[in-house]
């Protein structure tokens, strides 16, 4: 099973990225992601580490470390699975050797599975937060603004 934790911190990034102002809570973001501020904090710090937003403690907020255009998905992968991390698409432990099949399968599948894994991060690599936002202006038409606590103060909110 694949963690949960890259989508949770690209949309950590986005919501950055739609609303620059630096003062995103973690209880607002988790609002959004719909998860506990704890979650959001604790993924906050790996991209933090990673260079890709910068935290103010307290009231302070978060904002992206350095411009959306120049942050991809592979960046935000990387963050949160840093090396060495497991193999995404890993293989079954202790096929039979004596099998005809069974001998050959950790070879042929590793890599299968690595060559696969390796595209998926070059794809990644060319997809950025500042691309992914724009997606989100374009569904949303416009974007709410936020008030001075990071809450929704436009139309609905």
């Amino acid at each position: 099973m694949i963690a949960t934790r890259f989508s949770v911190a690209t949309h950590i990034m986005l919501m950055m990225a739609v609303h620059p102002n630096g003062r995103l809570t973690s209880p607002r973001i988790a609002d959004s992601v719909n998860t506990n501020p704890v979650v959001v904090r604790r993924i906050m710090r790996l991209l933090a580490r990673a260079g890709l937003v910068r935290v103010r403690r307290g009231q302070g907020g978060a904002a992206l470390g350095r411009a959306a255009e120049r942050i991809t998905l592979d960046d935000v992968w990387e963050a949160v699975n840093p090396a060495p991390a497991p193999p995404l698409l890993p293989l079954h432990a202790n096929p039979d050797p004596g099998c005809p099949v069974g001998r050959h399968v950790p070879q042929l599948l590793g890599r299968s599975f690595g060559s696969a894994e390796t595209a998926m991060r070059i794809a990644l690599g060319e997809i950025s937060i500042a691309a992914m936002a724009s997606g989100i202006a374009d569904a949303n038409q416009v974007l709410p603004d936020l008030d001075a606590t990071g809450a929704d103060a436009g139309p609905g909110a």
